[in-house]
C-alpha cells in the first residue's frame, strides 16, 4: 500500500522540488555502476554516507548532507522521489522556493542527527533522502490534514486505488516508523526508522511558523482542513482485478 498522487495541485511551479529530484537521480546515476563491485560501493558509502560512530568522534559532519543525495538501489530512490513529488510541491508553494530548500535540508540534517543519537556506535553506512522527505510529510500533515491522497492497494492479485485523507495515510506511516524503531536494533543495518520518525517530527515543528503565519487554526477553519484551492479531479481510479484464466 503506497501513495501515487494527491488531489492538491500547487499554484506555482515547484522548481526546488523538481531540482531536488533531478539532483538525486543524477547523483545516483553517477555511481550506479559501483553496484557491480560491492567492495568499491562499500568504500564509496563509507566516504560519503553517515557513519554514526565517526560523527560521534567528531568527524564526517559533511555526510549529514551528502548522505541525503545517496541511495542504496533503484527501488530506494524511486520510492523516495515518488513521495517527494507527491508532497513537496505544496510545501514549496506556501513556504517559497528558498525557504523550502532550507527547510528540506534542515529536516535531512536533523533526521541524520536523530539516527546518530539512536545508534552512536554504529559503523553501518546510512544513505537516503528519506529523513528529509519525512520532514516534508510532517509539514504536509500540519498544513493539509484533509487533502485527499490516492493509495494503491495491492494484495496478491487484487489491485485497487483508494482515496483517503492525508492525515490517515501520514499518521499510519509515522506510526509504522515509530513502532519499527522500537523493535529494531539501532546498531544493525536496514531501515533507519528513527531517522524517518525524527525527520517527520522535525518537519512538523519547523512548519509551525508557516502554519501560524497563514492563520493557524483559522487556516484550517477557513478550508475545513482541505487545501485552500480547488482540488484536482481525476477519472475514476479503479484498477481492474486480475483473474486467473481457467485452463480448458
Amino acid at each position: 500500500m503506497f501513495p501515487i498522487r494527491d488531489h492538491n495541485p500547487s499554484n506555482g511551479v515547484p522548481y526546488v522540488t523538481y531540482a531536488l529530484i533531478v539532483v538525486n537521480v543524477a547523483v545516483f546515476l553517477s555511481y550506479v555502476g559501483l553496484f557491480n563491485d560491492p567492495r568499491a560501493l562499500n568504500m564509496f558509502f563509507h566516504e560519503w554516507a553517515i557513519l554514526p560512530a565517526r560523527v560521534m568522534s567528531g568527524g564526517g559532519y559533511e555526510t549529514l548532507v551528502t548522505s541525503m543525495f545517496l541511495h542504496g538501489g533503484f527501488m530506494h530512490i524511486l520510492g523516495n522521489m515518488l513521495f517527494l513529488w507527491i508532497f513537496g510541491d505544496n510545501l514549496e508553494d506556501l513556504m517559497g522556493h528558498w525557504r523550502y530548500l532550507l527547510f528540506y535540508l534542515a529536516c535531512g540534517v536533523g533526521a541524520g542527527l536523530v539516527h546518530v543519537a539512536m545508534a552512536p556506535h554504529s559503523m553501518v553506512p546510512t544513505v537516503g533522502a528519506s529523513g528529509a522527505i519525512a520532514g516534508v510529510m510532517g509539514g504536509y500533515l500540519l498544513l493539509f490534514p484533509k487533502a485527499r491522497i490516492d493509495i494503491l492497494f495491492i494484495f496478491i492479485i487484487f489491485f485497487r486505488i483508494f482515496t483517503i485523507p492525508a492525515w490517515v495515510m501520514l499518521a499510519v506511516w509515522f506510526g509504522l516508523q515509530f513502532i519499527g524503531g522500537l523493535g529494531a536494533d539501532p546498531m544493525a543495518g536496514g531501515v533507519a526508522y528513527w531517522a524517518h520518525a525524527g525527520g517527520f517530527a522535525i518537519g512538523a515543528i519547523l512548519t509551525i511558523p508557516v502554519f501560524l503565519s497563514n492563520g493557524g487554526k483559522g487556516f484550517w477553519a477557513r478550508h475545513a482542513g482541505h487545501p485552500p484551492h480547488p482540488e484536482a479531479k481525476y477519472d475514476p481510479s479503479n484498477v481492474p482485478r486480475i483473474t486467473r484464466r481457467r485452463r480448458k
